[in-house]
């Protein structure tokens, strides 16, 4: 058993790395579609702020994921591992088709599809933290469309009578300020809900750590209160290197494909869709980073004409959201039932 759950925890982290790859696109498409950086050099910039999301915000978002959505009496190994596998399938599908899905709720829902195959519905823990993420999918988009076009109208009015280089100059440097502080919030939001899943393991693994010596003591976690600082910092390296790695096929979907943006629009993007998801990561909401810069990419393109943004790439986004959830529960629960029968329940 002890051999499985450390698999589990590497898994995990590979998914967290897997997270970083794939939603490197939220964090770095804009300043690379304006070419105010160069790709190597976006995500170099943007793993840094990843990175140092570890200390500056708390853990909130990691307890709700660990505590707050499963029933943890019901949480086996295998029931973890379903959910991973569940949420790093449908991942590597949007990845290939270029769809800027939802990491985070590709965990969440291979979370539940796991637990809900061990247990049936009785072990999700239905309540405000499910209330709460669920609304989230639809408001985090329409929260970054409002604020990105009310900065991109802000700006337009502020500097109506400077001319267009002068503008594009100034953006051009703001818009570093602005990429790192959405990177920020990106690793704050991402990376704890990983954290959640492990400590989530390793409370349901507990009595298998009990009076361990050595380093394995730092496995024995007796409830999902505290986050030790091994997995803290564990999940904010993996998210951070695979951020560096870049996701290039989702780049292009959102750096140029959904609206053509200059750095003032850039900026704006990065602005309203990282305040949107500070403020989520403040009262431990799991929303979902790539849900909140598509709104506001759209939001800022939204403000030049409605027909500057491309709707049906937009479309074919949404549908990628609305089927995020279902189709990594069923995953993970074909995972966890292929689990069940090769390794243990």
């Amino acid at each position: 058993m002890v051999h499985y759950v450390l698999a589990i925890i590497l898994i995990a982290f590979l998914f967290d790395f897997i997270n970083g790859f794939h939603d490197s696109a939220n964090s770095i498409a804009t300043v690379v579609g304006t070419r105010v950086l160069s790709p190597f050099a976006a995500v170099a910039w943007a793993a840094f702020f990843n990175l140092a999301a570890a200390f500056t915000v708390g853990t909130a978002v990691a307890k709700t994921v660990g505590s707050g959505m499963i029933d943890t009496s019901i949480v086996t190994p295998s029931v973890v591992l379903g959910g991973l596998l569940g949420a790093i399938v449908w991942n590597l599908i949007t990845w290939f088709y270029g769809l800027p899905s939802s990491s985070s709720h590709a965990l969440i829902g291979g979370y539940a599809g796991a637990a809900v195959a061990k247990a049936g519905f009785a072990a999700v823990t239905w309540g405000q933290k499910w209330i709460m993420t669920l609304l989230f999918i639809v408001l985090s988009p329409l929260i970054g469309f409002v604020l990105g076009a009310t900065l991109m109208i802000l700006v337009h009015w502020i500097f109506q009578r400077v001319g267009p280089s002068k503008v594009d100059s100034t953006f051009r440097a703001l818009q570093l300020v602005s990429s790192a502080l959405f990177s920020l919030s990106h690793g704050a939001n991402d990376a704890q809900k990983t954290m959640g899943i492990i400590v989530g393991l390793l409370v349901a693994s507990q009595a298998s750590f009990v009076g361990a010596t050595g380093w394995l003591h730092h496995l024995y976690v007796p409830n999902a209160d505290v986050i030790p600082y091994w997995v803290e910092f564990g999940a904010y390296i993996a998210i951070s290197l695979g951020t560096l790695f870049g996701g290039w096929r989702i780049v292009a979907t959102m750096g140029s494909r959904i609206t053509r943006l200059r750095p003032v629009g850039g900026f704006c993007a990065e602005t309203g869709g990282a305040l949107s998801i500070l403020l989520a990561t403040r009262f431990g909401i799991p929303v979902s980073t790539t849900h909140t810069i598509t709104g506001a990419i759209v939001g800022v393109g939204a403000t030049h004409r409605l027909s500057a943004v491309r709707w049906g790439i937009a479309g074919r986004i949404v549908w990628a959201w609305i089927l995020t959830i279902p189709m990594a529960a069923f995953m993970a629960a074909l995972s966890y039932y292929a689990l069940r029968v090769a390794v243990a329940p």
